[in-house]
């Protein structure tokens, strides 16, 4: 049996995988392995711990287990923690999980790893932006309007749906897109949606384009899914340092690890270092 160790978990129910099922789960295979869970942080209904409420508790561990927006939120406020965050597959997309743990690593298998000891604290580049940190990828540019689709179709919200599927339809085929101002990348025209993917390498950038309607319904589509990945697009090249610039020198919209904000037009997105330690268990650290 394993030596205990005490740690505090945090959950979120609207996340993609949390469900009674998959909590208990998760229960069981931290008590299989050695895990204490000595408290339970329910958000939003509770407050995100801050680095003086694990350190007061004498906590030098915290298991996330929510999707990715909330681990951004979890995360950046505890920068400047001493303690380790193991993510867990917690959401519906699991992006930083996947960066962290590989893509086929599952919540038994990571659990075991770290159990063992085959882990390390790693601190990975983020892209960051004036809308915040982004740990698993940004999306900029008008089309991130499908998000509001998805959140509609989420919510059930019939009115809403049909409003912001016209909106998102509108942006993406006429809106106001953004080029790459520097470094000069990609189509001179611009693209209604470019991602940035934070590695270690520096950011990952690609443009997504819509040059027909079926372009325009599959952005829709793979937006809505989750799955954007999908839709038409180009790699445009690694960069340490951005800077983007809109037709119509317009605020920029951005979904930061799938949470809406907006940058100025001709502000900086940077490569920059997690300011906290994260758990990794897979290879490519």
């Amino acid at each position: 049996m394993p030596t205990e160790e005490t740690i505090w978990l945090l959950c979120n129910a609207e996340s993609g995988s949390n469900s009674d099922a998959a909590l208990e789960a998760l229960d069981s295979y931290c008590c299989d392995h050695g895990f204490n869970i000595s408290r339970r942080i329910r958000f939003p209904d509770e407050e995100l711990p801050n680095a003086k409420d694990l350190e007061d508790a004498g906590i030098g561990r915290l298991a996330i287990f929510t999707g990715d927006g909330t681990l951004n939120a979890a995360i950046t406020n505890l920068y400047g923690w001493s303690g380790e965050i193991l993510v867990l597959p917690g959401g519906t997309m699991n992006l930083l999980c996947k960066r962290l743990h590989g893509g086929d690593a599952d919540l038994q298998t990571i659990v075991a790893r770290v159990a063992r000891g085959a882990s390390r604290g790693v601190r990975p580049n983020v892209a960051r932006c004036e809308a915040g940190d982004a740990l698993a990828g940004l999306l900029v540019g008008p089309a991130t309007s499908w998000g509001e689709v998805r959140e509609a179709m989420r919510d059930m919200d019939v009115a809403a749906l049909s409003e912001e599927a016209g909106d998102a339809v509108a942006q993406t085929a006429g809106g106001d897109k953004i080029h790459c101002l520097q470094p000069v990348l990609g189509r001179k025209g611009g693209y209604p949606l470019i991602e940035i993917t934070p590695s270690h390498r520096g950011m990952q950038l690609d443009g997504y384009y819509a040059d027909t309607t079926t372009d325009y319904l599959r952005h829709g589509l793979s937006l809505m899914r989750r799955r954007f990945r999908e839709g038409p697009h180009e790699r445009l090249g690694l960069v340490d340092e951005v800077v983007f610039e809109s037709q119509q020198k317009r605020d920029i919209p951005v979904l930061v690890d799938g949470e809406k904000g907006e940058v100025s037009a001709g502000s900086a997105f940077t490569v920059a270092v997690c300011d906290v330690d994260l758990l990794a268990t897979h290879h490519g650290y």
